[in-house]
């Protein structure tokens, strides 16, 4: 014959001895004592005889959640069966005890909005005070020599509970879940408890949802961190690929090289080379130009793509310019003997390149000259124009792949961002949640 089905706990009704209000007990065969929910009184419920153990002449609170209320976390059902409200030197909290008659007893801990799903451990942790672990997992201390005190009590426990009731505490933290201590003159009780998000439990007990906790609690994750672990991701991938397209695309080729002369008496001048071949559809080309013997001057250049085909134009201007002198400080120099202009995307064709340039001197004002009657009695002037031989600007002309050098800053810019602000997002919360600990000074909890 099979086995007959092990009989489950029934509710059970019970007469107050107080107030006479009917008490139902849930778990009957579990319970010790319960707490009238009409006028708070502990009842023993240990025995057939139903003792009042202590009364109290005030009701219960309303609660967040009512006794009997039914709801279902990680798949199984549970039932509200009791709820007591403790403190520990002002931090207050409430817990709700939950049974199924299959799986025993969890606990509801709601604080300032936050919610977290505990069970007592049947073994004790691995470790020392410093760092404890179990199943693998690592925890760091938060909270030291706390005393929980019960301030109220309603329905029903599985040990004897009363107002007053103290235990000393010590917590352990990760992110995502707390370890808990709790000690008396009798016992030890270890138990874990892991952040459940508030709409979670307003789905499953039909609760308002709540605020977000602020400070944040011991072990509540960091909203900012999934963010930023998968922006680190991203932000790697993206900048991979950058590199991966840069090479594609890069690595220009040489389109023109050649010179042209710069007058001595520094007029305006103009020069057409090419042809210049354009292959791809689209291109950056950049047009360089060298001018060696620039010393004191500088060289206006202005360039004009002309496509032979359409006689379509694109222009570009540049200024090599190059300085030197000596103050009180010593020598001193600025500028450059080089300059480069950029096209940004040129169709294919066949192009000339017109270049209108002109050579210009840089007279110090501080140099005698000479005067009216005698023009060459002061000192000569220099002019890298007339003392070069044969002055001329060296042309090179080269197409481009890529989206250049700005481009990639911005696109790289645009990938930091928003990172660099989860990282602040995130840097804050953590911040704010290792303040509440007795070990804010003491280092990270990572």
């Amino acid at each position: 014959m099979a086995d007959a089905a092990v009989a489950q706990p029934a509710a059970k009704a019970l007469s107050c001895p107080n107030c006479g209000g009917t008490v139902t007990l849930r778990a009957a065969g579990y319970s010790v004592t319960v707490a009238c929910e009409y006028c708070a009184s502990i009842l023993d419920v240990s025995q057939p005889e139903v003792r009042l153990v202590t009364r109290y002449n005030e009701k219960a609170s309303r609660l967040a959640i009512p006794l009997g209320t039914r709801g279902t976390l990680d798949g199984t059902e549970w039932e509200v069966v009791g709820w007591m409200a403790r403190d520990d030197s002002g931090y207050p909290w409430e817990e709700f005890l939950l049974f199924n008659p299959y799986h025993g007893y969890r606990w509801l801990i709601e604080q300032r909005g936050g919610w977290s799903f505990g069970e007592q451990l049947t073994r004790t942790p691995e470790g020392s005070w410093g760092g404890l672990k179990v199943d693998g997992e690592s925890y760091k201390p938060f909270f030291a020599d706390g005393t929980a005190r019960v301030t109220d009590v309603v329905g029903e426990f599985y040990w004897r509970v009363k107002r007053g009731d103290t235990v000393r505490t010590d917590d352990w933290v990760r992110p995502g879940a707390m370890l808990s201590r709790e000690a008396d003159g009798k016992e030890v009780n270890w138990s874990r408890s892991r952040w459940v998000p508030a709409a979670t439990i307003a789905a499953a007990f039909g609760v308002a949802a709540g605020g977000k906790p602020w400070p944040p609690l011991p072990h509540q994750p960091s909203p900012a961190l999934p963010f930023v672990k998968g922006g680190i991701v991203i932000a790697i991938l993206a900048f991979l690929a950058l590199l991966v397209g840069a090479s594609i695309t890069g690595g220009g080729r040489s389109l023109w090289n050649g010179s042209i002369a710069i007058a001595a008496d520094g007029r305006d001048q103009q020069a057409t080379v090419g042809p210049i071949e354009l292959t791809r559809p689209y291109q950056r080309v950049r047009v360089s130009a060298d001018v060696p013997a620039l010393s004191n001057g500088w060289v206006d250049l202005d360039y004009t793509l002309v496509d032979r085909k359409n006689q379509a134009s694109y222009t570009a201007s540049k200024a090599a310019e190059r300085y030197t002198g000596r103050d009180s400080d010593g020598d001193w120099s600025e500028g450059d003997q080089t300059a480069g202009a950029d096209f940004a995307a040129l169709p294919a064709g066949t192009y000339d390149l017109v270049i209108d340039y002109k050579g210009n001197n840089w007279v110090d004002p501080n140099k005698s000259s000479g005067n009216f009657w005698d023009p060459g009695a002061g000192e000569q002037t220099p002019d890298w124009r007339r003392d070069a031989v044969q002055p001329q600007v060296n042309i090179s002309v080269r197409s481009r792949g890529g989206a250049g050098g700005g481009v990639f800053v911005l696109m790289l810019i645009l990938i930091v961002l928003p990172l660099g602000a989860g990282f602040l997002i995130h840097a804050r919360f953590e911040g704010a949640r290792r303040g509440e600990s007795d070990f804010a000074s003491g280092g990270d909890d990572g």
